[in-house]
C-alpha cells in the first residue's frame, strides 16, 4: 500500500501465500464483497494462527500504525475505491484481486496523528460496540418474551407432542392443515445467476432477513422457473426456511404472487378451514419449533427435508378458537415486533454512524484531539 500524503510510508508487506501464519499485528481484509468486506486486526499472540485464503493479509511498515491501517480499510474512501475494482460480479458474490488491495493509493496522516486517530476510534467504537451488544441482548430478550406468549396462548399448555390437549383439540400433521392441491414443497434447485427481468425467487435467507419484497429478491430466468410451476407462490401463502436458518416463517405479500422458491425454502399453502394468522403464529411457537429443530439433518448445510416437515405435529383447536387465539396472541406479538423493529432501526443507525465516524477521522474531516464523540450515539439507545 502506498501513501500520497505527508508522512511517506514503506509499502505494507502483503502475505500472499494460499494459507499463511499470523503472529500478531497483521490486518486482514476479505477479498469478497469489497463494500461490506470484513477487516480483522490480529492481536499479538504467542500462538501461530493460520488465516483463510479468502483474506489478504497486510503487515504495516514502520511509518504506518496497524490500528490506523485497519480503520483506513473500513472507511468509505477505501471501500468505494475497492468497489470500483471488482473483477467478477454476481449480485451476492463480488471479488477483488489481492494486488488491488495492496497497491491502493491513499493519503495518510503522519504517524503521530495516526496513533491519535487510532486511540480516538478505539475508544469510540468500543462505546458503540457496547451499545450494540445491549441492543442485541434486548432483541433476544424480546424474542424470548414472544416465545413465551406463543407458548402460553397457542399451545394450551402443551410442552411436547406427548402432552394431553384440552377437549376438542388434537395433534394434527402440518400437511393436513394445508391445501391438498398445493402441497408443501420447495422450489428451484439451480436458479442460476440473478437476472434483472426474471422471476423473483425466495431463498431461506430472505425469510430470516425479512426480505420478502420485489425490490429485495434475486430473480431467475423465465425459462428456468417454468419447470417449477408447482411451487409458485400466492399472496397469503406461508414460506418457511428449510436450510440455514431453519424454521423462520413469513407471510407472502400479494406483490409476490407468481414468484417462486429455491430449495432453501418451502411453501405452505393454508387450507381454507384453517385460520391463516393462527397457523403462522403456531408455527413459531416452542412446541412446533422444537419438533423442527429435532428433525434437522446435515453436517455442513443443515436443513429439514419436506417429508419430515409435513409430519410436524401442530396442537390444533377448532376454527373459532383458532381465530380467538390469533387475535389475542397477535396483539401481544405485534407489540413485541414493534419493539424489535425499533431495535433494528437503532442498530442500523449505529452502524451508519460508526462508518461515518471512521471515514471522517481517517480522512481528517475533523480534529480528533479535542473531539469527545459525545454526539455519535445521539438518538440511539438500548
Amino acid at each position: 500500500m502506498d501513501s500520497t500524503g505527508t508522512g511517506q510510508i514503506e509499502e505494507s508487506e502483503s502475505i500472499k501465500s494460499a494459507k499463511f501464519r499470523l503472529s500478531g499485528g497483521e490486518v486482514l481484509i476479505s477479498k469478497l464483497n469489497p463494500r461490506k468486506s470484513r477487516v480483522v486486526s490480529v492481536a499479538a499472540s504467542s500462538l501461530a494462527i493460520v488465516s483463510s485464503t479468502e483474506f489478504v493479509g497486510l503487515r504495516a511498515g514502520d511509518a504506518l500504525d496497524s490500528r490506523y491501517l485497519a480503520y483506513l480499510l473500513q472507511s468509505d474512501l477505501v471501500r468505494q475505491e475497492l468497489d470500483s475494482r471488482v473483477q467478477s460480479v454476481t449480485r451476492s458474490h463480488q471479488r477483488v484481486a489481492p494486488e488491488d488491495i495492496t497497491h491502493l493509493n491513499v493519503a495518510v496522516a503522519p504517524l503521530a496523528e495516526q496513533r491519535r486517530i487510532a486511540d480516538f476510534l478505539d475508544a469510540e467504537t468500543a462505546r458503540m460496540s457496547t451499545l450494540r451488544n445491549s441492543l442485541r441482548q434486548f432483541d433476544r430478550d424480546v424474542r424470548e418474551r414472544e416465545r413465551a406468549v406463543l407458548a402460553d396462548q397457542l399451545n394450551a399448555g402443551a410442552r411436547s407432542v406427548r402432552a394431553e390437549l384440552p377437549p376438542g383439540w388434537q395433534w394434527t400433521p402440518l400437511m393436513h392443515l394445508t391445501d391438498p392441491l398445493r402441497q408443501i414443497m420447495y422450489g428451484i434447485v439451480l436458479p442460476g445467476p440473478n437476472v434483472a427481468d426474471g422471476v423473483p425467487i425466495v431463498k431461506g435467507g430472505d425469510v430470516a432477513a425479512n426480505r420478502l419484497s420485489l425490490k429485495s429478491l434475486n430473480r431467475t430466468t423465465h425459462e428456468i422457473e417454468a419447470g417449477y410451476a408447482r411451487s409458485r407462490l400466492k399472496g397469503g401463502d406461508l414460506v418457511i426456511a428449510i436450510r440455514g436458518s431453519v424454521g423462520e416463517v413469513a407471510v407472502v405479500p400479494n406483490e409476490l404472487t407468481g414468484a417462486n422458491l429455491t430449495q432453501d425454502a418451502a411453501r405452505i399453502s393454508i387450507e381454507r378451514s384453517v385460520h391463516a394468522k393462527w397457523l403462522r403464529l403456531v408455527l413459531e411457537s416452542p412446541v412446533v419449533t422444537y419438533q423442527i429443530q429435532q428433525r434437522i439433518t446435515g453436517a455442513t448445510i443443515k436443513g429439514i427435508n419436506i417429508w419430515d416437515l409435513k409430519r410436524v405435529l401442530v396442537p390444533t383447536p377448532d376454527m373459532e378458537t383458532q381465530a380467538a387465539l390469533a387475535a389475542t396472541a397477535g396483539r401481544a406479538i405485534q407489540t413485541h415486533e414493534d419493539l424489535r423493529s425499533r431495535v433494528a432501526q437503532h442498530d442500523h443507525l449505529l452502524t451508519e454512524r460508526r462508518h461515518a465516524l471512521i471515514t471522517a477521522a481517517v480522512t481528517g474531516q475533523f480534529d480528533v484531539s479535542p473531539a469527545s464523540g459525545r454526539n455519535v450515539t445521539d438518538g440511539v439507545s438500548a
